[in-house]
């Protein structure tokens, strides 16, 4: 529980979590360009089959995008619990606490949608 009575303790907590999520959508993006890396690279091999295969820059690549959705859901569940400790009169009035929360979270989800389309994309 805080004892500061200071709402700049709610507003460090909100910047934290929007850290985090400039983190996880940078982890997201490097797994997306990892993983169109391998889709470059196969097309620019002239002696290869046709047909795509999923290499390791696809796997690793879906690692990093699954990984910042994790770390964003994580990051929201972290945030949750330090708002569970200030009092009232550390949160604006009229202020909406999830903002920040809600939007960590539909990067998540469109993370997950991401790797689903990117793993139904190659056969």
């Amino acid at each position: 529980m805080s004892d500061l009575n200071d709402p700049r303790v709610f507003f460090a907590a909100e910047r934290t979590l929007l850290a985090w999520n400039r983190t996880c959508l940078t982890l997201m993006a490097f797994g997306f360009v990892v993983e169109r890396f391998g889709l470059f690279l196969h097309m620019l091999a002239p002696q290869t089959p046709q047909h795509l295969e999923r290499g390791i820059s696809f796997w690793v690549g879906l690692g990093f995008i699954l990984l910042g959705s994790l770390m964003a859901v994580l990051a929201v569940i972290q945030y949750r619990r330090v708002l569970r400790t200030l009092k009232p009169v550390e949160i604006p009035e009229g202020y909406w606490v999830n903002m920040a929360a809600l939007s960590t979270l539909l990067l998540a989800v469109l993370g997950i949608v991401l790797s689903a389309y990117l793993t139904m994309g190659l056969k």
